[in-house]
């Protein structure tokens, strides 16, 4: 009996520090969380490069452990194509990934992201049903 309530006494403080704790990170203010994504890398970066030349500061956000999503609507066909070999390879050299999230958009993330999941495109899924109909 004895060793039941001894039990039950570490038990509930063992609740308050989990308590505790649990107060104590949800109550860390927004400029705080954001200095330490600062030092750890976790943000996620929105670009839209308008020239070939912005792909730099892409991978540089990439070098520093962020993820980027890349909107290449703004450029022509030609810097889009470029764009994506530079990323490529300092994705490759970085040991990150890389995958198309729609027309024009890819997301790119360090080695220490997981993406989990597929997002499909509209024209990959209308031409798989055009080939299972074609006998």
């Amino acid at each position: 009996m004895a060793l039941s309530k001894l039990k039950k006494l570490f038990a509930d403080e063992e609740e308050d520090n989990l308590m505790g704790t649990e107060d104590e990170y949800y109550s860390v203010s927004e400029d705080e969380a954001l200095k330490e994504a600062d030092k750890t890398g976790n943000k996620m970066i929105l670009m839209e490069p308008r020239a070939y030349s912005e792909s730099q500061q892409i991978a540089d956000h990439l070098k520093n452990r962020n993820s980027v999503v890349v909107n290449l609507k703004r450029v022509t066909s030609a810097q889009a194509k470029r764009i994506i070999d530079f990323l490529s390879g300092c994705i490759y050299s970085i040991g990150g990934k890389m995958q198309k999230i729609g027309v024009g958009i890819y997301l790119c993330t360090p080695k220490n992201v997981n993406i989990q999941g597929k997002i499909t495109d509209d024209t990959e899924k209308n031409s798989k049903d055009e080939t299972e109909i074609e006998w």
